[in-house]
């Protein structure tokens, strides 16, 4: 089945000489890469900006601080760099085109929260192994301070941005899942790659249950060839959806949990009766996948078991044979 796709969102925080450093290898203004020999010269053409630097990355950085009329200190962080990406499997497949709107839908994400005047650049490399985009800025908040820790923060403020990245994505890309330190809406996510397994489990199940309604003396062996083929397939597929679904367990009591306080609650106004659907409904899913590998039909644990002392008994008789 396919694997899980995450929209990837990163910070890196610049003072001094750094800043060139990060300019030369975002800008490819270097002629060798040795210390990055994922880097294919070759497809550097293919390489492109969202918003092209004006000037130097330090020197555009001191020019905005000035004008802000910022206090300063020798160790101040004067470039905020991001990298966004995703996983290697969200790009395979994809157009030029395609790939350029996912930065570009990146790019109106950060420009919600740092205004666009303070982007220095943001450059797309299609010549490393998955195409990623290095956005940098400078620090400057609303107000005119200069203050890296307000915008990036500390942990608490990173999860928020991991959390506010994901949902802006996710309406585009309704494949991306939150990663394992997502907040509550994000745990509460059933990503559709896990009701297309879903379904897929299923029409495996009722091929096994056809087949096995179809079995006498006449075809036998070749019906039993074909549902242990497709049994080999359907169990291990089952128990790797358990695993999968585990992780939602606490979602799924918590959501208990407010679903039962949400019908005591005497409060028909819009919003409760919206957060009323929006928990039933995540309920109602998790309810539905959960059947899926809870409610295996016996005669399928009776012929998975079968199956599997059959081949028990020939792997005994053929090292028997050996020695």
């Amino acid at each position: 089945m396919d694997k899980p796709q995450y929209a990837i969102l990163r910070f890196a925080k610049y003072k001094g000489p750094e800043i060139g450093h990060i300019e030369a290898h975002n800008e490819r203004t270097k002629e060798k890469y040795v210390s990055n020999p994922d880097i294919d010269t070759s497809r550097t053409h293919l390489n492109f900006h969202l918003i092209q630097p004006e000037r130097k990355y330090r020197a555009e950085a001191e020019r905005q601080i000035a004008e802000a009329k910022c206090r300063i200190r020798k160790d101040s962080v004067r470039v905020v760099e991001t990298l966004v990406t995703a996983s290697p499997e969200f790009f395979k497949g994809k157009k030029k085109a395609e790939i350029r709107e996912f930065f570009e839908e990146a790019v109106r994400f950060i420009e919600k929260y740092q205004s666009k005047d303070t982007i220095i650049s943001a450059v797309v490399h299609m010549d490393e192994k998955t195409p990623h985009m290095h956005l940098s800025f400078v620090p400057l908040t609303a107000d005119g301070r200069l203050s890296a820790k307000d915008i990036v923060g500390n942990k608490k403020k990173l999860i928020w941005w991991q959390d506010e990245f994901w949902k802006h994505m996710v309406k585009k890309w309704p494949d991306f899942e939150r990663g394992e330190s997502a907040s509550e809406t994000g745990r509460t996510h059933i990503p559709p790659r896990l009701f297309k397994e879903a379904a897929h489990l299923n029409r495996q199940r009722d091929m096994l249950l056809q087949l096995l309604g179809e079995v006498n003396p006449l075809n036998a062996k070749k019906k039993s060839a074909e549902i242990e083929a497709l049994l080999e397939q359907y169990i291990p597929g089952v128990e790797r959806m358990q695993t999968k679904l585990r992780k939602y367990d606490a979602a799924y009591k918590d959501l208990q949990a407010e679903n039962t306080a949400l019908k005591k609650k005497d409060d028909a106004s819009r919003e409760s009766v919206k957060r009323r659907l929006e928990v039933a409904q995540q309920l109602q899913e998790l309810d539905g996948l959960r059947q899926v590998v809870e409610n295996i039909p016996l005669e399928i644990l009776q012929a998975y078991q079968q199956s599997s002392t059959l081949t028990q008994k020939e792997v005994g008789a053929k090292n028997a044979l050996d020695r």
